[in-house]
Formats: structure tokens, C-alpha cells, sequence
């Protein structure tokens, strides 16, 4: 009883996928440090956490969705894709996904974008922060029956809400540095849920979404896929021409030929789960990896 309890709990956040947080975070402890600012460590760690909270509320409140729809019982489930399973596996628990997902909201709301950093820093932090909010609760339900809104809103949420919301957490004020810099995770994330879409088009059809490829087709999103590849690179490139950046970003570049593997991947399998699968995985190398690369290249300028 005590692992169901703690399945259903857990499962849900989806643990493997936070990693993603850490290296957001980074990105706007990074333009902080290169923009001179003195970091203090209780708001780098309160600012991580509520990164980490609004991740974890968009995952279990997605896994819900997906299991009160029957989505998930459709899906054919890889290592990236078509939840988790853990609330298939212990029907009776599914509440406890949605407790995860209202309580790590809560934190969101009221304990940082409330409570202390709009205090601390003033309220030019609330519409980002609101924005993040209602991202969260809106995505499953009525964002994903959106080609252009399904297709932008992770990359927004790891891109600019959460990059540009740490840097303003630490500093106070908005930066170009971490502009610039939250680019790279807007195109990167973005296309990320895009490739994991692949194996689900069909049971996200049954259930109602409208995301690219089922409004436009799988040529069409192969072409954006390749399109936001192509974006995050040109972002760091333009940017250490405009002096946006310093050139040790240039240091991304370094993931160029995994991205090369990852769209020659999807181009050939697209329709192909099981030899899909492992250019999934070098996209989540990439996008794991690219921004933190990025990160050390702004810190070391």
C-alpha cells in the first residue's frame, strides 16, 4: 500500500523530465553573473524551486488529464512519450496526481510569485508569472487543441518565462543577456514535445487535440522541427554578432552534429516508433546539453 501511495505520488511528477529545470535555472543565474550582478544563494534556490514547482505541476495535472480522458490507455507508451503509466497502473489513486499537481501550483503562486519575489523585486514580475500560471493550467485541456499555441507554449514556458523569471528574481529588472540567452530553450523545448508527439498522433486525434501534426501533417512538422533546430543555433550565432552574447557561447555549436542525427532520424522513421525512439533520446541529449553549454559560454564571457 505504501508504494501505490508513493507511486501515484511520484509517478506523476515524471522525475527524469526535471532535469530540465536545473539547466534553465542556469541560463538565468548565468546572465545575472554576466551582467554583474551579486547573486545571492536563498534566492537562486527559491527561484529554483519555484521553477521546480511549476514543472512538477504541469506534469502531474498533464498526467491526469491523460488518464480522466483515456488517453493514456491509448497511447503506445516509449521512454519519452504517452505518460508514465503509474495512474493505469493504480486507477484508484489518480486524485493523488491531482493533489500534486494543485499543491506544486500553490508553491507557484503564493509562495513565490505572491509572496516573496514580487515583494522582494516589485510587480513588474507578476505578468510573467501569471503568464507561467495560466500556462500551467491551461496546457492539456485547451492548449493542446491548438496547432500554433501547443506547438509554442513549452518552449515559452523553459525559454523566456523561466529564464527571464530567474534573472528578474535575482536582479530585479528584465535583461537583454538573459533575452537573448532564453532563445535557445524556447526552440529546443518546443521541438521536443514536438518529436514526442510522433508516437501519439493518432490517440491525441481520439482524444480531441489539434497539435501540428495532426492539423498540418507530418511533413509539415519534420519541416518546423528542422525550422527550430536550425533557430536555436542562429539565435546564439546572431547574438554574439549583435554583442548580445559573449563568444564563449559559440561553445553550443559543439551539439550541432547530435542535432544533425536527430532530424535525419526523424525525416527517415517518422512513422517508425521503435527506430524512432533512440533520436528522441539524442534530442533530450540536446536540448539537456545545448543550454547548458550555453550557460558555462555566458558565464566564462
Amino acid at each position: 500500500m505504501i508504494n501505490a501511495h508513493l507511486a501515484a505520488t511520484l509517478g506523476p511528477m515524471r522525475a527524469p523530465f526535471l532535469l530540465l529545470v536545473p539547466v534553465c535555472v542556469s541560463l538565468g543565474w548565468a546572465a545575472a553573473v554576466h551582467d554583474g550582478y551579486a547573486i545571492e544563494l536563498p534566492h537562486l534556490l527559491l527561484a529554483a524551486l519555484g521553477a521546480l514547482a511549476a514543472h512538477v505541476s504541469v506534469n502531474a495535472l498533464n498526467e491526469y488529464e491523460d488518464f480522466r480522458s483515456g488517453l493514456d490507455l491509448r497511447t503506445e507508451r516509449t521512454p519519452f512519450s504517452g505518460g508514465t503509466g503509474t495512474l493505469p497502473a493504480h486507477p484508484d489513486k489518480a486524485h493523488y496526481a491531482l493533489v500534486t499537481g494543485l499543491v506544486s501550483l500553490f508553491v507557484v503562486v503564493l509562495v513565490l510569485v505572491g509572496l516573496y519575489f514580487v515583494e522582494l523585486r516589485g510587480a513588474a514580475l507578476l505578468p510573467l508569472g501569471l503568464l507561467g500560471v495560466v500556462t500551467i493550467v491551461l496546457y492539456t485541456r485547451w492548449l493542446t487543441r491548438s496547432p500554433l499555441l501547443c506547438l509554442l507554449a513549452p518552449g515559452v514556458a523553459f525559454g523566456p518565462l523561466m529564464v527571464l523569471g530567474v534573472y528578474f528574481a535575482l536582479t530585479g529588472h528584465y535583461g537583454a543577456t538573459a533575452a537573448a540567452a532564453s532563445l535557445v530553450p524556447l526552440f529546443l523545448v518546443s521541438d521536443l514535445l514536438l518529436i514526442n508527439q510522433f508516437p501519439d498522433r493518432e490517440a491525441d486525434r481520439w482524444a480531441g487535440r489539434n497539435h501540428l501534426l495532426l492539423a498540418w501533417g507530418d511533413r509539415a512538422g519534420i519541416s518546423v522541427y528542422g525550422l527550430f533546430l536550425a533557430a536555436a543555433y542562429l539565435s546564439v550565432l546572431l547574438s554574439v554578432v549583435l554583442d548580445a552574447l559573449p563568444g564563449w557561447v559559440l561553445l553550443t555549436l559543439l551539439t550541432l552534429p547530435v542535432a544533425a542525427l536527430a532530424f535525419r532520424g526523424l525525416a527517415r522513421h517518422a512513422d517508425e516508433v521503435p527506430a524512432l525512439v533512440p533520436h528522441m533520446a539524442q534530442h533530450v541529449a540536446l536540448t539537456l546539453v545545448t543550454p547548458a553549454l550555453l550557460a558555462l559560454g555566458i558565464a566564462l564571457g
